[in-house]
């Protein structure tokens, strides 16, 4: 209990983030379409936001290293409160693309600073409690950020300043903690060539697991309208979603550490082509088969990263996880930058079930590009623990070499 409490200003830093950054990617979306934007227009949007996550999980750990965790914490959380406040200032897509970069960079920079907080703090004996605590409130405030959509006014000034007001009570907990500050340490070298040496297909695993999220985030509010979902009905659609990622979490982590993870990922990459499958003969039937298809299209889609990037530590020494993870990230963010535009093209185009086509087809080569590996070589008779990993940051690298010293 002592654990909880001294992290309790953590956690709720966390939350509040949640509310104010998680609500802003299908609120710009609704707003978009209420506004008369573009279908590419809306994916740009989700273009830009990638982007600046990336250079967040790029900058965080170098401006940590020169001012500190608690004013590099504020430093981000006032780019991510800026971009939300000044949407309704200046209604232009492209202006929202470039506000989006800022919500982008402070998911990246706020939840960095959190993770290499906790990280520092933790113990072997406190890890999985600090972890497993920590995952709860991250899924809760997600959860709470898709249901707070239906009660949001789509392109109100009133709905962007609660969401700001949430990011700005998300500064109170941490600069007002009285837990001592953490001492940065060195900053990873960015070496993306050291996933495709370490595992060729955990490094397509985590690309298509970036075109897959990035697309459903991202432009998952604009398929809701195509197929009729009202758009007090698209919050519960997201949290179906989410929801149905959460709960993959313990049977498919259980079978990647019981089994071959390169099996597990292809027969996961299977469930996904028939999550597609699901979301484009849902939108056939009534509201609750739309719900439906959208849990098991989370349920089968989430644990790709997780499982990529378990089996890609299995092959690297101590000393690279980090920076394994850290070129991990930025693969992810090169599937998740083109993702958006593409799948709102594909919408705009060939209407709403193209989106799941192309994201079928992202998994046919991740299914088939792992059963090549498959035959490259064997199975590592060591692995690494499976570990779900929120794609908020590559310091999780951190934890995940910590525990296993």
């Amino acid at each position: 209990m002592s654990l909880l409490i001294s992290f309790a200003a953590l956690f709720a830093s966390v939350f509040l983030l949640q509310l104010g950054l998680g609500s802003v990617v299908p609120l710009d979306a609704l707003s978009g379409t209420e506004l008369g934007f573009t279908a590419e227009q809306i994916g740009a949007m989700g273009s830009t936001h990638f982007l600046g996550f990336f250079i967040g999980c790029w900058w965080a750990p170098r401006l940590m290293g020169t001012v500190g965790h608690s004013r590099a914490f504020a430093a981000f959380a006032a780019a991510g409160t800026i971009g939300i406040l000044a949407h309704m200032m200046w209604v232009d897509p492209w202006a929202w693309a470039i506000m989006r970069m800022s919500s982008g960079l402070a998911v990246a920079g706020c939840y960095t600073i959190i993770e290499a907080w906790l990280q520092s703090k933790v113990t072997n004996q406190t890890r999985g409690r600090a972890m497993g605590v920590y995952r709860v409130v991250d899924v809760t405030g997600n959860l709470g950020a898709q249901v707070m959509i239906a009660f949001l006014t789509p392109a109100a000034y009133v709905s962007y300043n609660l969401l700001a007001l949430f990011m700005c009570a998300a500064l109170f907990p941490l600069l007002l903690s009285t837990s001592e500050a953490p001492s940065p340490g060195p900053a990873p070298r960015l070496r993306p060539k050291l996933a495709w040496d370490k595992s060729p297909l955990g490094a397509v695993g985590v690309v298509v697991s970036g075109i897959t999220g990035a697309a459903f985030r991202m432009v998952g509010p604009l398929y809701g309208l195509a197929v009729g979902l009202e758009a007090n009905r698209i919050a519960l659609f997201l949290s179906a979603y989410v929801l149905g990622g959460a709960f993959a979490q313990f049977p498919i982590g259980w079978l990647a550490d019981k089994f071959d993870r390169r099996r597990v990922l292809i027969w996961i990459s299977v469930g996904s082509i028939l999550g597609c499958g699901a979301m484009v003969a849902g939108a056939q039937g009534n509201i609750v088969t739309i719900f439906l298809a959208a849990g098991f299209f989370g349920f089968t889609t989430f644990p790709i990263y997780s499982i990529s990037t378990a089996h890609a530590h299995d092959f690297a020494e101590q000393h690279e996880r980090v920076e394994l993870s850290a070129a991990q990230m930025f693969l992810y963010a090169v599937g998740a930058i083109a993702s958006p535009v593409i799948a709102s093209a594909l919408i705009s185009g060939f209407g709403p079930a193209s989106m799941f086509v192309f994201i079928a087809l992202a998994h046919v080569l991740l299914i088939v590009f792992g059963l090549f590996r498959m035959q490259a070589r064997p199975a590592p008779e060591a692995r690494t623990p499976y570990v779900y990993t929120p794609r908020t940051s590559f310091l999780i690298g951190r934890l995940i070499r910590r525990r296993d010293d």
